[in-house]
Parts: C-alpha cells; sequence; structure tokens
C-alpha cells in the first residue's frame, strides 16, 4: 500500500506508505512557490522524512492554495503543509484531512493602537482606520478581524479597513496614517517593532490579543489510504527531533523556532471556520483566487 502524493501547505516533499517496494510520494507546501525555494527552505525536512519513513518524496510546487487543492482533487499531491486557514478553505474543497499538527508557540494576533490616540478598547476604534495584512492570513487578517468582533465591532462595516504589509502598517500607524492594526503579535513584536529605534518603548499599546491559534499542520488527501496516513504519522512522531531540525535549519521556517509535533483534529479549526465569516466571507472559497 502506498501514498500516491503528500502535498504539504508549507512545500514539502513526496512520501509513501511503508511497504516491501518503497514509492514515490509528491509533497506540497502552501505559501513556497518554485522548486528552488523548496529545495533550500523544506530540503532538510524532507531528507529528515524520507530517512524517517524509508520512502521517497518529491517536492510538487505549487504557486496558490488554489493549485494545491487542485492538485489534492486530481490526486497528482498527497500530503500538504498549510496554514490554519488554507486548511479550512482545502478542507471544504477536497475533504483533506489533518495529519499532524505543526505547533508554533506565541501563534496569536493583537490589535495595536498608539499609546497616545486615546483609543483603549476595541469598541473606540468604531469608524476608524484600521490595517491588516494579506486577504485570507490566519493571525494577520482573518484572527484581528475575529478579535474586533468578539468584542462587538463589525469589522465589514464598522471600520474601515486596509491590507497592506507588515512593515508598511507599523510605519502607517507610527505615523498616525491608520488608528490600528491588526497584526500576527510575535512577528510584529520580533520584527518591526524590534528593529524599530525611533520611537520610545511605550509608544505603542496592545488592547486586546487573541487566545493561541490552531496550529499550522501537514493535511493528508482524502485519496490516501488511513493505514498509509497512520505510517507516516507514527514515523514522523518516532522521529520528532530530526523532523523538526530539518524544518527549522532554514531561516526562512523562523516562526517554527521551538515548535512541536503535537496531534490535532479537526474541530479545532471551527474558530477559524467562524473568522471567514466575521471578515465577510461566509463562503470558505471566496479566499481561493490568490
Amino acid at each position: 500500500m502506498t501514498f500516491k502524493s503528500l502535498a504539504l501547505g508549507l512545500g514539502l516533499g513526496t512520501v509513501t506508505a511503508f511497504g516491501a517496494a518503497a514509492e514515490t510520494w509528491n509533497l506540497a507546501v502552501t505559501d513556497v512557490e518554485g522548486m528552488e525555494r523548496l529545495q533550500i527552505e523544506w530540503g532538510p525536512f524532507k531528507e529528515a522524512l524520507e530517512a524517517a519513513t524509508g520512502e521517497t518524496f518529491e517536492f510538487f510546487p505549487v504557486n496558490s492554495r488554489t493549485a494545491a487543492a487542485e492538485a489534492l482533487r486530481a490526486e497528482t499531491v498527497d500530503f500538504v503543509v498549510s496554514g490554519p486557514a488554507e486548511y479550512v478553505v482545502i478542507n471544504k474543497l477536497t475533504n483533506a484531512t489533518p495529519l499532524i499538527g505543526l505547533g508554533r508557540p506565541d501563534y496569536h494576533c493583537a490589535i495595536v493602537v498608539r499609546a497616545d490616540s486615546g483609543i483603549n478598547l476595541p469598541a473606540d476604534l468604531e469608524g476608524r482606520k484600521v490595517a491588516f495584512g494579506d486577504i485570507g492570513s490566519t493571525s494577520n487578517m482573518l484572527c484581528p478581524m475575529q478579535v474586533l468582533a468578539d468584542h462587538g465591532i463589525d469589522p465589514v462595516n464598522d471600520i474601515e479597513k486596509i491590507h497592506t504589509s507588515g512593515n508598511i502598517a507599523h510605519e502607517a500607524l507610527k505615523a498616525g496614517d491608520v488608528d490600528a492594526i491588526g497584526t500576527n503579535a510575535t512577528s510584529w513584536m520580533e520584527g518591526a517593532r524590534a528593529a524599530d529605534d525611533s520611537v520610545p518603548y511605550g509608544f505603542f499599546k496592545v488592547i486586546a490579543r487573541s487566545g493561541d491559534l490552531p496550529n499550522d499542520m501537514i493535511m493528508v488527501g482524502a485519496h490516501v489510504p488511513s493505514e498509509a496516513a497512520e505510517a507516516v504519522r507514527t514515523a514522523i512522531l518516532e522521529n520528532k527531533d530530526s523532523i523538526i531540525a530539518g524544518i527549522v535549519s532554514n531561516e526562512e521556517n523562523e516562526k517554527y523556532r521551538d515548535m512541536d509535533l503535537v496531534a490535532i483534529e479537526d474541530g479545532a479549526y471551527d474558530y477559524v471556520r467562524s473568522m471567514y465569516s466575521n471578515a465577510g466571507f461566509p463562503q470558505f472559497d471566496a479566499f481561493i483566487g490568490d
């Protein structure tokens, strides 16, 4: 019994089921475009995966979550490394399911304002301009919009929203061009905020934050036999240290520093499904057109 292809939203290699004759599996990563980047950023992971399973994995480049979903439906990809928002959409389109979670420490979002703005609560943002990250991003768009919704602010109708990069959003907030930013809290603190020595400590403040977000994951296509999927999951968990080392060996995967590999279930992503609805996209596939 073999896996046909393993497509990971993060751009991994191909994995096969354990058997007398090793198979070649296709593996995709949703946020990594091009074979060269896959080899550089995820090559060590692929090597560790092959060593753990005894199977051969081959990268299957995808340029969008749409492409990943289509490859899963066509059974040309078997496993995909993916973030929570991508998983929710791909799961709806393909019935792919979580195989194992890529646990990211301090994975949550926050609403940040200037300390001198007079804005102290999310309710104070009604009618104001708020900057978010890329459309469809779990921690830089969907999560902060959900935080606003949790505090009674409709992120579709009660605010003026814009989408931009994290660094541009930070500079816009500093200059007063936007009233708040919704962002991955850790990425902002360790990135744009840590690099900005032009303003003193205390210039910004967090007025709300989410709980910890569901994990990134390796998902498995609905066409992959359950016995084969379980064999890969077991091999990954039994070789956890080498698999993790492979993932974090490239600086582009810094977000996985101090990560763990954990068991996950589909129900953990219902919170993300509610994020889509509150963000004004009740049909998850509305985000598929990257």
